[in-house]
């Protein structure tokens, strides 16, 4: 069985040749932590030499010597260790980046459809925080784990080689707090921190999602229990948190009250060693430990924090990997290049959880070049499916999907995206100007070809009123456009890119009726020559279409034109009397 390996050896992965710089960050931590505790063996000669002298304090001739020392040692321990820190930054800034370019990388593979399941925030929330872990952990917490550890070595040697009686007496408290730190630490604690950044993560979805019915929730007049999941996310939180915190009472109260003991051992020495008589040599000692052993508090609780550190990193890791196993679209190893836009459909299945039924189940369909074909049916129905394993944002279980006489699986991804235009019903516009979004098409475009698709896509009348023209930015510090006028400008990408498949996926969903008209007509101007398939609801829009297939239960339940399923009286006949139903409703008296 293979060992599992440590989180600094995952991260070293990603150092490369800077992974040296960490291991000198390190070093030189060490090295400041034992230097900053020369300067109070400067404090001890110094308290030393007043006991000795206290009778005549002319003689203390050493004193500013000892002072001036003690000052040049802790400035070149603080030196040293802004270089640890300046060394561990290097590195972490590498490790960070390298990180999230292997994720975007590895992101781009993926399949569309995977990208849409999950949602931009959750995928974006794990290339950012884990990096930003790792930063964190490396930059910091890393050498201050090195100076926790070298500080009680350097701490325990003064402790012993000045009085070691008081020295074993002081650490019997100390040892106390690390079996008591220890008892929190471990596979449990591990598992704890998981379950907390999933119930973090959970709470923090549902919360966006509830700030975006904010609209609905004031609308209605309801309440935040009107949105059941993200209450429970908060009870799921709280409650965890509370067993949790009730669960870590005794033992973080038993380790903070051993770590802050060492003074209560100090007593315990004052009235063991000094009930009969105070020598000079025990006086200095002990007043020497009660300004050294405040550190050893402080380290017990840095090398707490530092174990804490390095399980939220190990759980960052094994998110970022999570991401990493998905499995990204194979590429054609040998790519062919479809002979036209004829698309063939045989006997393919889908199902996007292996436990549960087919989204798709034994399709078979053949589109012509330049044929219009219309999916439609109840929801749930496989029509979106059916049109995302044709642009392969999946790839199907079973069977094949052809372009061109040539799977779909054997075209080179980036030829795959020449060959079919996608319009979402959610347009997406990115934060950046109207020419830019319209030209992310085709990156090689022209200004005047923009234009052109611009006007080709009914949208010159957007435009004409925006301030900056084609240069307005679009978004946050920009100009806000409604969706229909955000679905035109989509289209107007669609054109200048110019793929000979078409899929238009309910794009008139957000169009009021007055830019539904305009984009009808933008895309009457897309569609020419093009294979398109259609998906839609409103059965106005496909009722000229070549053909139409009614999809249910991830079958094709019927196919024909408009007027032939009429005829059959099955599915397609139902919808669209009800359909007719629902366009001649009026708010009348009686209503």
């Amino acid at each position: 069985m293979e060992k599992k390996k440590s989180v600094i050896s995952q991260l070293f992965e990603y150092a490369g040749n800077h992974k040296y710089f960490t291991v000198s960050s390190w070093i030189l931590a060490a090295i400041s932590a034992i230097v900053a505790l020369v300067p109070f063996y400067y404090i001890w000669c110094i308290i030393k030499e007043v006991v000795e002298v206290r009778d005549d304090f002319g003689k203390a001739t050493h004193i500013v010597s000892y002072g001036w020392s003690a000052v040049g040692m802790s400035l070149l321990a603080m030196v040293i260790y802004i270089a640890a820190l300046m060394c561990s930054h290097i590195a972490a800034f590498r490790v960070q980046a390298n990180m999230r370019t292997r994720m975007m990388e590895h992101v781009m593979k993926l399949p569309m459809g995977y990208i849409e399941s999950q949602g931009s925030g959750k995928i974006r929330k794990i290339v950012a925080d884990s990096s930003a872990a790792t930063e964190t952990f490396l930059a910091h917490s890393l050498p201050d784990k090195a100076v926790s550890y070298a500080t009680p070595i350097g701490l325990i040697a003064m402790l012993l080689i000045f009085d070691w009686k008081i020295g074993l007496i002081c650490l019997i408290p100390a040892v106390l707090a690390f079996l008591m730190m220890g008892s929190m630490m471990g596979e449990k604690m591990q598992e704890d921190m998981k379950e907390y950044q999933n119930a973090l993560d959970e709470m923090s979805a549902e919360a966006v999602e509830y700030v975006r019915g904010i609209p609905v929730v004031k609308t209605f007049g309801q309440s935040v229990f009107s949105f059941k999941r993200f209450k429970d996310a908060i009870d799921k939180y709280e409650k965890w948190t509370i067993t949790y915190t009730v669960g870590m009472r005794m033992p973080m109260i038993g380790f903070t009250t051993a770590a802050n003991a060492i003074f209560a051992a100090l007593v315990a020495c004052s009235f063991i060693f000094a009930r009969n008589t105070v020598t000079d040599p025990f006086l200095y000692n002990i007043l020497f430990y009660i300004i050294i052993t405040p550190i050893l508090t402080v380290t017990l609780m840095k090398v707490a924090y530092a174990g804490e550190s390095q399980m939220i990193v190990k759980d960052a890791l094994e998110r970022m990997y999570s991401l990493l196993e998905v499995e990204p679209l194979r590429e054609a190893a040998d790519p062919k290049m479809p002979k036209d836009s004829g698309i063939s459909i045989d006997n393919i299945k889908f199902t996007y959880d292996e436990n549960k039924m087919n989204a798709i189940d034994g399709i078979t369909l053949d589109i012509k070049p330049g044929e219009h074909v219309a999916f439609v049916g109840p929801s749930g129905g496989g029509k979106t499916t059916l049109a995302s394993l044709i642009a392969r944002f999946w790839d199907v279980k079973e069977g094949s999907i052809k372009i061109g006489g040539v799977d779909v699986k054997d075209i080179a991804t980036n030829e795959l995206m020449k060959q079919v235009s996608y319009v979402f019903q959610d347009s997406k516009l990115l934060k950046m100007s109207i020419l830019d979004n319209v030209r992310m098409g085709r990156l090689d475009a022209t200004d005047e070809e923009v234009i052109k698709a611009l006007k080709d896509a009914m949208c010159w009348d957007i435009i004409e009123k925006l301030p900056n023209g084609i240069h307005t930015m679009i978004g946050s510090k920009g100009t806000y456009v409604s969706g229909g006028e955000a679905q035109r400008i989509s289209i107007a990408r669609a054109f200048l890119k110019n793929a000979p498949i078409l899929i238009l996926d309910e794009a008139t969903a957000f169009a009021d009726p007055d830019n539904e008209i305009m984009v009808q007509q933008a895309f009457a101007n897309l569609s020419k020559d093009k294979t398109v398939i259609m998906i839609a609801h409103r059965l106005s829009t496909v009722v000229d279409a070549d053909k139409i297939c009614v999809l249910s239960g991830g079958k094709v339940a019927e196919s024909g034109k408009h007027d032939e399923l009429l005829k059959k009286n099955g599915i397609y006949s139902h919808m669209w009397n009800e359909y007719q139903k629902s366009v001649n409703w009026k708010v009348g008296k009686g209503a």
